[in-house]
């Protein structure tokens, strides 16, 4: 196939890059790959101990595809030896160790998903058993010969430990070493990984040429802050990294309606690294957005944008109408959740209800909410904290204003 120009090729992967080692390395690969026809071998792994993904993922995967998209060959390697090692990386302690039956079962799930952001046809999976399993106790001692210990606590978790008298296995140092063996194995041209996986992938460019392989190109993708993410008073983006623990995230299985929602509660300022990080367009479409100064259009074509990748095109144009009818006309979204809470007396305290519905974080928050005017009941605005709810009925409840959320409760 014909590839793009060298540099529009590296002006595209390089968006949203944090670490990248080395910059002139890939300069000239890609220079090699345009005179020779010959795609680059572009590898992620992926230790598939929790199946369900969210966008902040897709960080990693919207990388890949950006390489495939130019022609190049995407290696999606799944670590089912490695994780049953289980990766120490920024973990105070030994981490839990997985069987393969329990890897291989998380594995089918997480690729199912990867592949609403990468295309299916241009991708090699690959599973490290098929290498790793076959080492024997020579090749293993081998491999330890080929990295020193001082060099392994260079490691920020590993130092604190040994700092602390912690606990460090032996097995645990094993881990960089058999994920950069994977490297050699793979002949990989260029390892893309999140900045936390940093050490584990410099790891994989030393050991390359200690087996006479080239050194692979290193790049890391930043970590993807949540929705409730803003910028400071320097314009950096602070906020807690995208994650189900902290509610602030957009799932692959959200519904539609509730991602453009979702994306449409994005900070003004924040939703252009979402685009730097996540979008398919290109960076002069990007730019020309951002140019007319009109986030919320920008918020809205993101919002698409995603939900076409995750769902179809007639899901985000429904999903656009149904925000438009809750939150431009007044009406209620079409995936309101509804829950039954059971009471023992005649009647559910209002604050007991927003905190059941998961509404509010607790019935303290829920008080001063109704008493701020920040709470619905069957579309009409309460102000009575000490509102009763009458047993056997269903209540419509809503909160907030601009980020609007609704649970319909049956009172038990």
């Amino acid at each position: 196939m014909a590839f793009a120009p060298v540099a529009e090729q590296i002006a595209l992967l390089s968006r949203g890059v944090v670490d990248f080692h080395v910059r002139a390395e890939l300069e000239k690969k890609i220079e090699a790959s345009v005179a020779s026809g010959k795609p680059l071998r572009v590898k992620a792994g992926f230790d598939p101990t929790r199946p369900d993904l969210h966008v902040g993922h897709a960080v990693l995967l919207q990388k890949m595809r950006q390489f495939q998209d130019l022609g190049h060959t995407a290696i999606f390697l799944v670590g089912d030896f490695t994780a049953m090692v289980g990766d120490p990386t920024g973990h105070n302690e030994a981490r839990p160790r997985l069987s393969r039956e329990d890897v291989r079962s998380a594995a089918k799930t997480y690729i199912d998903q990867a592949f609403k952001v990468l295309d299916r046809d241009r991708v090699e999976i690959r599973y490290n058993t098929e290498w790793l399993d076959t080492l024997r106790a020579n090749d293993v001692v081998e491999l330890m010969a080929k990295m020193t210990v001082s060099r392994m606590l260079e490691r920020k978790d590993f130092a604190k430990r040994f700092e602390e008298n912690r606990a460090i296995y032996q097995h645990e140092f094993l881990y960089p070493l058999l994920q950069g063996y994977d490297s050699v194995a793979l002949e990989n041209d260029v390892e893309l990984g999140g900045t936390d996986q940093l050490f584990n992938l410099l790891v994989g460019r030393d050991l390359m040429p200690k087996y006479g392989k080239a050194p692979q190109v290193v790049m890391t993708t930043p970590i993807l802050e949540g929705l409730d993410a803003k910028p400071d008073e320097n314009g950096h983006i602070v906020g807690k990294k995208m994650s189900k623990s902290a509610d602030n995230y957009i799932g692959f299985h959200d519904e539609p309606a509730a991602m453009f929602r979702k994306v449409m509660q994005v900070h003004d300022v924040v939703i252009w690294r979402y685009f730097e990080l996540l979008s398919q367009k290109s960076n002069a479409d990007i730019a020309a957005l951002k140019a007319a100064g009109d986030p919320l259009k920008a918020k809205r074509e993101f919002a698409r944008e995603l939900i076409v990748r995750f769902r179809d095109a007639d899901a985000a144009k429904h999903a656009e109408s149904d925000f438009d009818k809750a939150y431009v006309q007044g009406d209620v979204p079409a995936d309101v959740p509804s829950i039954d809470v059971v009471t023992d007396g005649p009647t559910l305290w209002i604050a007991k209800a927003l905190s059941a519905a998961s509404l509010v974080k607790s019935t303290g928050e829920g008080k001063r909410l109704v008493e701020q005017g920040g709470v619905e009941v069957d579309r009409a605005r309460v102000t009575d904290a000490q509102l009763q709810l009458e047993k056997g009925k269903t209540f419509l409840l809503r909160v907030g204003s601009k980020n609007r959320k609704f649970c319909r409760v049956t009172v038990r």
